[in-house]
């Protein structure tokens, strides 16, 4: 069985920094790309923020650029993402996903405040 659990979530200072981490278990985890996608209050849709792949290569959604970065410690089957600078614009909250062809697997999410 995979499970995804989010950590590290909560209130920040806009321009502060907040790691969050997403522990993956039950499945080969240097094989696999792993994404964070968030959703805003009020929003009914989740927004793809990054993905890293098996092979290490980040991509970011062009608002989180520079600010964001994603990263995997394959020893701890974990991948994180590191905020730095945040905007009030980016509290959502903030989910884990692994994609698979027969079906993504998502954690349960961690909540990201951020205050001016």
């Amino acid at each position: 069985q995979v499970l995804l659990v989010e950590s590290g979530g909560g209130l920040v200072q806009a321009g502060g920094s907040l790691r969050l981490s997403c522990e993956v278990t039950g499945t080969i985890f240097d094989r696999q790309a792993l994404r964070w996608y968030r959703q805003a209050p009020g929003k009914k849709e989740r927004e793809w923020v990054t993905t890293i792949t098996s092979d290490n290569v980040a991509y970011y959604i062009e608002s989180v650029e520079g600010r964001f970065t994603i990263a995997r410690d394959n020893a701890k089957n974990t991948v994180y993402l590191q905020m730095r600078s945040p905007k009030p614009e980016d509290t959502a909250s903030y989910y884990c996903n692994l994609p698979e062809t027969s079906g993504d697997y998502w954690g349960q999410g961690t909540q990201v405040g951020v205050l001016t």
